[in-house]
């Protein structure tokens, strides 16, 4: 028998590591590839929506921490760098460091969820979970395409919007709204440029929806990072042998990217 086929890494089902390792990598490429397909439904979702209502998502995005949004990316982007270098620790056989760059991508990976649980938990405090209970209150002025009135270099007046929303929920506005004219209100109630809190609620579904699932991934991401430090802690990996180590490092990578997008759709985009 010939040194490939008495692998202790070597599953009975395979001919060799080589095989084995080929499979792994197809079967990772399979899983990812629907993986973008699911985030990728709900970023065409987002988009839709932000152009349909580009106010009210703007609006929704004021109520964000840029700096928290930042932070949780420099984060992400080192706990990239540590993975990487897990793995390369990995090909190179070297147990201590395969542990100490696991432990710290587990660490980093943890840091992102704590601060999204901060996160999260002002928008509770803020009645910004979608929902009976959500209340948004912005400030700001209208701006009508009828009668304007020159304010502070743009054409503003307040007024009282009837039958724009449900008697429910009040109507809110963005701060700093710019100037339209006449034809880019078509369609729209008196002419009235607004945001609803219909609207801005529709912005923090997809708010906790894209960050909800991506926090997820991150939480399966951390079980698999504790399975792989028991799994070095056993001796199962070593130069001949590392795929566990090397697949999950595109699985992290990918959800580090995912957050790529995120963070500049939620956070950035119209807060000039």
């Amino acid at each position: 028998m010939s040194d490939a086929h008495s692998s202790p890494y070597l599953a009975h089902h395979f001919d060799h590591l080589e095989q084995q390792s080929q499979s792994a990598v197809l079967g990772m490429w399979l899983f990812l590839t629907q993986e973008i397909m699911f985030f990728g439904g709900i970023f065409l979702g987002y988009v839709f929506y932000r152009v349909q209502f580009p106010d009210a998502f703007m609006a929704g995005s004021y109520k964000l921490s840029i700096g928290l949004g930042s932070f949780n990316t420099v984060v992400l982007i080192g706990s990239s760098l540590t993975m990487a270098l897990a793995v390369r620790s990995a090909q190179l056989g070297h147990k201590q460091r395969i542990q100490k760059y696991l432990l710290a991508t587990l660490f980093l990976g943890c840091v992102f969820l704590g601060v999204k649980v901060v996160e999260y938990s002002a928008k509770f405090e803020h009645h910004l979970i979608p929902g009976h209970h959500f209340a948004y209150h912005g400030g700001g002025k209208f701006v009508l395409a009828g009668h304007p009135e020159e304010t502070g270099g743009m054409h503003e007046t307040t007024a009282t919007v009837k039958n724009a929303v449900s008697a429910s929920k009040p109507v809110a506005s963005v701060p700093h709204a710019a100037p339209v004219s006449e034809s880019e209100t078509t369609g729209l109630h008196d002419g009235l440029i607004s945001v609803t809190p219909n609207h801005v609620e529709m912005f923090y579904t997809f708010y906790f929806v894209m960050t909800g699932m991506h926090a997820f991934h991150m939480v399966i991401g951390i079980g698999l990072i504790i399975w792989l430090l028991i799994l070095t802690t056993k001796n199962r990996f070593a130069a001949a042998y590392y795929t566990p180590i090397e697949m999950f490092g595109l699985y992290w990578h990918f959800v580090d990217i995912v957050w790529i997008f995120l963070f500049p759709l939620l956070y950035l985009i119209g807060r000039h």
